[in-house]
């Protein structure tokens, strides 16, 4: 093969030729796949919040009376102990503080919920014989469902009156409940109304009332009678 016939050879890619060669046919068929794919995402089934599970098991122990170490080594590691022999389990988190034990146990998402509590309730069961003998509850074993947590704090501050930052919250409140997309709103954080009597023993001895006389003074003033004129 000479130099002349070499220069006549020419390559080439099916599928490139067969499209350039039916341009009008390709240009068709890329609107139609455009048009498929826009009418597939519009009537795609969409959630702003769709549920998602994670199994999530809470077990709070209290335990009155003992500091942070103490509920530490005598309540928080004996049931974390019989917690890791559970499988699934993904995470472990605990907090010990005075007088409360919390153990968080997070498992894989494909674990069924209610194997993976009873699971964990079967554990603290078997943790019980190591646990100190005079706990005055069971540890308390529940599942966490994230859907009744809040997805959304709003802090009020300002250089306001407890009774004004509670009336603002609570028009807040209202304004966010009326939404409809809202299920509740709850306040927290309020300082409530604490009323100090301060009672002297020499003068009450002198006038011959008792503390229980005072009770019952405060408590015919504190009386809401309603349907008066």
């Amino acid at each position: 093969m000479n130099s002349q016939e070499k220069n006549k050879l020419t390559r080439e890619f099916g599928l490139s030729s067969l499209s350039v060669n039916n341009r009008t046919s390709v240009i068709i068929l890329t609107f139609m796949i455009a048009i498929l794919g826009i009418t597939s995402y519009i009537s795609m089934p969409k959630e702003s919040f769709p549920e998602v599970v994670f199994p999530t098991i809470y077990v709070g122990t209290p335990y009155p009376g003992n500091s942070p170490v103490d509920m530490e080594n005598l309540v928080t590691r004996p049931i974390e102990k019989e917690l890791k022999g559970i499988t699934g389990v993904d995470n472990i988190t605990s907090t010990s503080i005075q007088d409360y034990s919390t153990i968080i146990v997070e498992f894989a998402p494909e674990v069924d919920l209610s194997k993976a509590l009873q699971d964990v309730k079967d554990a603290v069961d078997q943790a019980k014989s190591e646990l100190p003998t005079d706990l005055d509850e069971d540890p308390n074993v529940f599942e966490i469902n994230l859907q009744d947590l809040p997805i959304m704090y709003i802090n009020i501050s300002g250089d306001y009156s407890n009774d004004e930052l509670e009336e603002y919250a609570e028009y807040l409140q209202d304004e966010i409940e009326a939404l409809s997309e809202t299920q509740e709103a709850n306040i927290s954080g309020l300082l409530n109304r604490e009323i100090q009597v301060n009672a002297d023993p020499y003068k009450m001895e002198a006038r011959e009332v008792s503390f229980s006389d005072i009770q019952n003074a405060i408590a015919a003033e504190n009386v809401t009678i309603s349907g008066g004129n």
